[in-house]
């Protein structure tokens, strides 16, 4: 399914509120002056509000699972609005709330 693709711009939450942003984005694909993001780089999470009584604490990484099938860059499918991601240690996926919408991928 076609989306948005996520650039360092874009405004990514974990799904307690923390701010995720990309790690290792790609310099050599610019989206909106803006290096892309990829599946292959996680999320560094910071501010997440989960405070559990016992077990897996608040949400430290994000990573997309699933991202675009045919859009590419350096070899590495784009981290698009539409894909999969997941949290570490929560399990809880990642939320794109703002990004760019002039570029989409499949």
């Amino acid at each position: 399914m076609p989306g948005p693709i996520l650039h360092m711009g874009a405004m990514v939450l974990c799904s307690h509120g923390g701010q995720a942003i990309p790690t290792a984005p790609s310099p050599v694909v610019m989206v909106s002056a803006m290096p892309v993001a990829t599946i292959a780089a996680p999320y560094a999470v910071a501010g997440c509000a989960f405070v559990p009584p016992a077990g897996n604490g608040p949400c430290v990484t994000g990573q997309w699972v699933v991202g675009a099938m045919r859009v590419l860059s350096q070899g590495q499918p784009l981290a698009i609005m539409t894909g999969v991601s997941i949290c570490a240690p929560t399990g809880t996926p990642l939320l794109p709330v703002v990004v760019q919408t002039r570029a989409l991928a499949t």
